[in-house]
């Protein structure tokens, strides 16, 4: 298929490139910069630089490489600032997703591969979660997600779109060109690792911060 990946040149995106082209698929990159890195981008994958809320170049784009699908992974993810800038979160992590299913909607793109979190489960009644349980975000960060799951469920509902939600928690690891890399780093495994290695000479983890403060999506 012809898979346009939004958000492709970030760290879980960019691993999702590479499986893509090893399953044979025809991949387009979709990203802002504003947080990925070009060179996360394998040199055969075209790379559009555009945010989705530039509908045209959005339009323009899924159009141009007639794209049957999207993985979508582009999104703000520090549950931390969401609680101190919730315009941000529901700018970029919801109306800007809802700007997205508008315009596959409008160029008969018919999948959705949606990179959720396990922040819409909010505090965990019980332990190990299931994917069936209670949703009640407790931060902007992860009732953004959960509202776009919601939207997910009424344009399937309405237009027919299929779509599947992937609710992960701290994603870690790399691929032998590939790995996690942000400047300056606010994941908890790779900080972890770094005091690990001598990069880094404490890691302190407070109270004030929940368990998805470093989620990674």
């Amino acid at each position: 298929m012809r898979v346009l990946v939004a958000g492709g040149a970030g760290y879980i995106g960019s691993i999702v490139n590479e499986e893509l082209l090893r399953a044979g698929h025809t991949v387009v990159v979709y990203d802002s910069l504003y947080k990925g890195y070009a060179e996360a981008v394998p040199a055969e994958i075209p790379l559009v630089k555009a945010d989705l809320l530039d509908r045209e170049e959005l339009t323009g784009a899924l159009r141009q490489y007639e794209i049957e699908a999207v993985v979508h992974m582009a999104a703000d993810a520090l549950v931390g600032e969401s609680m101190t800038d919730p315009a941000k979160y529901y700018r970029n992590n919801l109306v800007a997703g809802v700007t997205l299913l508008e315009c596959i909607k409008a160029c008969n793109v018919g999948r959705i591969v949606f990179s959720s979190s396990a922040a819409v489960y909010g505090e965990p009644e019980k332990q190990p979660i299931e994917e069936s349980d209670r949703v009640a975000p407790v931060n902007p960060y992860g009732e953004t997600k959960l509202a776009f799951e919601r939207a997910l469920h009424w344009f399937s509902t309405a237009y027919g779109l299929r779509y599947v939600s992937l609710r992960y928690f701290n994603a870690a690891g790399a691929s032998v060109r590939c790995g996690e890399w942000h400047v300056p780093e606010s994941h908890l495994i790779p900080m972890v690792l770094q005091t690990a290695i001598g990069k880094r000479e404490a890691l302190i983890y407070t109270e004030t911060i929940t368990p998805h403060e470093t989620e990674r999506v």
